[in-house]
């Protein structure tokens, strides 16, 4: 799925949102995490709290890339948890 759909289904505040967000990049966030934290564990709790914390941005913010915008997230989630 395009990125500007799966925004969309956040602004409309869909569910699928979350699962669209992970099946398009679960993975990126996931060895973003786990290359900060080093636990699978972790990792996985980081990215879980990513797309809780895009689903509480959006609205109203509306990110222009996406990937940028849950890298960066969970980056710093990552970063927090370390």
């Amino acid at each position: 799925m395009e990125d500007d759909k799966i925004i969309a289904l956040y602004w409309a505040r869909k569910e699928e949102a979350i699962s669209e967000t992970d099946r398009k990049y679960g993975s990126y966030c996931r060895a973003i995490a786990h290359n900060i934290l080093k636990s699978l564990e972790d990792s996985e709790e980081c990215v879980s709290d990513t797309w809780l914390r895009a689903w509480n941005a959006m609205p109203p913010q509306r990110p222009s890339i996406l990937s940028s915008f849950l890298g960066r997230i969970t980056r710093n989630l990552s970063f927090d948890r370390c």
